[in-house]
């Protein structure tokens, strides 16, 4: 088992991280903290543990070093809905100066025919 204050640091750093998820996503729910599986035997933890009410432990394969609130909800709907409103614009080249002008670009070919 590891060192109870280690435990207690972390179980008050996944209590904030839930209740921040919780706050900023009310329509839907965290279910677990998602840990490596290096954290999880550092820590002394087992897939599926109850940490807090409603809060489970999961293996999820991410970095070492770093937590995850998993939830039931979807984050990425606000991005999906701001690219779709977002205006499409295309960029047009143009070159500037005079038509015409004897500037030695007409005579450099495309790369396509490098």
């Amino acid at each position: 088992m590891s060192d109870t204050s280690k435990i207690a640091k972390n179980l008050q750093a996944f209590q904030m991280a839930v209740n921040s998820h919780d706050r900023e996503n009310p329509t839907h729910d965290a279910y677990g903290i998602g840990l490596s599986a290096f954290d999880m035997d550092r820590l002394g933890l087992d897939e599926g543990e109850r940490i807090l009410p409603g809060i489970t432990i999961h293996c999820d394969g991410g970095v070492s070093g770093n937590f995850r609130v998993l939830c039931n909800g979807e984050h990425d709907e606000d991005l999906e809905e701001a690219a779709e409103e977002s205006e499409v614009v295309e960029a047009v080249s143009v070159r500037s100066g005079r038509q015409g002008a004897d500037d030695g670009l007409d005579t450099i070919p495309p790369p396509s025919e490098w």
